[in-house]
C-alpha cells in the first residue's frame, strides 16, 4: 500500500481551497481563484499548486480562457487528483513544522513575552482577534493555547483562591491529554470570577474552544506532539 504524502499546514491550506473550487463549478479551476479564495499573489497560487502536483494531490491541464470560443490564449488550471478525492482532507498526514508555523510560533511565543511587562488583556485580545483567519488545525491550536494561557495568567492576577496555572501543573503528564485539559481549566478560571466586565473575552474563549477541540482531534501524532512542545514553551515564557 503506497503512503500518502505529507502536507505542511500552508500546503494543506491550498489544497482545501482547490477542492473547495472544483466542487463548487465541477471543472478545473484556475490558480487565481484559488489565489483570491486565499487572499494571497496568483503567483504564490500557481507555486503552491505545482508543489501539490508533484505530491500527487493535483493535476494540471490546459484550457481557452474565457469568452473565446476558437483558437485562443491558453491557461494553465488544476483538479485535485483521485487521491485528493477519494481521501477526506482530514486523514492526510500533516507535516506540523513548516516555514507558516514556526512564524506563527515564534509570534505567539514572542506576545507572551510581552505581556508579562503589559495587559494580558490587551494581548488575549490580539490574539483572539488572529483566530477566525486562522486556517489549518496546527496553526489555530497554537495561536489558542496562547490565547487560553494568557487568560489564565490574566485570572491568577485577580485570583483569591487556587491558582489555575497550579491546577494545570496537576495535569502535567508529558502526554497530549494536557491539550484537552487546558481549555476547561482556562475557561474555568475566568467562570469563577465572575467578572461580568470579562463576559466578551469569556464568551469568545467559550466559542473558540469548541474549535480548539474539534481541531485537536485532526491533528496528527506529530502534529500533537509539537503542539505540547510548544505549550512547554508558552509556559516557560510567561514564568
Amino acid at each position: 500500500m503506497n503512503r500518502i504524502p505529507k502536507l505542511t499546514a500552508r500546503q494543506r491550506a491550498f489544497l482545501e481551497k482547490l477542492v473547495e473550487l472544483y466542487r463548487e463549478h465541477h471543472e478545473p479551476v484556475h490558480y487565481s481563484a484559488v489565489a483570491e479564495r486565499l487572499g494571497v499573489n496568483r503567483f504564490s497560487a500557481y507555486d503552491m499548486l505545482k508543489v501539490l502536483e508533484k505530491k500527487g494531490f493535483a493535476s494540471s491541464s490546459y484550457a481557452l480562457a474565457a469568452g473565446h470560443s476558437g483558437p485562443g490564449r491558453s491557461i494553465v488550471v488544476f483538479a485535485p487528483t483521485a487521491v485528493a478525492e477519494e481521501q477526506t482532507l482530514d486523514t492526510i498526514p500533516e507535516q506540523p513544522v513548516d516555514d507558516e508555523w514556526e512564524s506563527v510560533r515564534v509570534r505567539v511565543l514572542n506576545r507572551l513575552h510581552e505581556a508579562r511587562d503589559a495587559n494580558y488583556r490587551e494581548a488575549l485580545n490580539d490574539l483572539l482577534a488572529r483566530l477566525p483567519e486562522t486556517q489549518t488545525p496546527l496553526t489555530f491550536c497554537t495561536n489558542m493555547v496562547g490565547a487560553l494561557l494568557l487568560n489564565m495568567r490574566r485570572a491568577r492576577t485577580r485570583a483569591r483562591g487556587l491558582s489555575p496555572f497550579r491546577a494545570l501543573q496537576a495535569f502535567r503528564t508529558g502526554s497530549s491529554a494536557e491539550l484537552e485539559t487546558l481549555a476547561g481549566l482556562s475557561v474555568g478560571a475566568t467562570l469563577m470570577e465572575q467578572d461580568e466586565t470579562e463576559t466578551s473575552i469569556t464568551h469568545r474563549l467559550l466559542e473558540h474552544a469548541r474549535h480548539y477541540q474539534t481541531n485537536l482531534s485532526k491533528l496528527s501524532e506529530d502534529g500533537r506532539q509539537a503542539l505540547l512542545q510548544f505549550l512547554e514553551e508558552a509556559l516557560e515564557a510567561l514564568d
